[in-house]
């Protein structure tokens, strides 16, 4: 089984900067996709930004230009570093990985989520 164990999460206020981690457990794990969802109150989850194994990213276009993906496949963690947060940004922030293991076919494996709340 994959664990993901979001931190990071708090308030910041607008214009600050906060930094999400991830880091993903199991057994014997290939990674091919990381990244990052959210979901504000009342509203469906959405992605934010998504990095491939090999360094391929993608980013929600509200966030082009403020957030930054980033990984360690070595450390199998990914990262979300938000530069200029907006009020809009607050959401609960998860995790998820798209690997398989020596006993699971490819699957996506999702965290519990890290709240962001960006308020002055």
């Amino acid at each position: 089984q994959v664990q993901l164990v979001e931190s990071g999460g708090g308030l910041v206020q607008p214009g600050g900067s906060l930094r999400l981690s991830c880091s993903a457990s199991g057994n014997s794990l290939t990674i091919y996709l990381m990244g990052w969802y959210r979901q504000a109150s009342g509203k469906e989850r959405e992605l934010v930004a998504t990095i491939t194994s090999d360094g391929g990213t993608h980013y929600a276009d509200s966030v082009k230009g403020r957030f930054a993906i980033s990984s360690d496949n070595a450390k199998e963690m990914v990262f979300l570093q938000m530069n200029s947060p907006k009020p809009e940004d607050t959401a609960r922030y998860y995790c998820k990985v798209v690997c398989q293991t020596v006993l699971s076919p490819v699957r996506e494996y999702w965290g519990k989520g890290t709240l962001v709340t960006v308020s002055s």
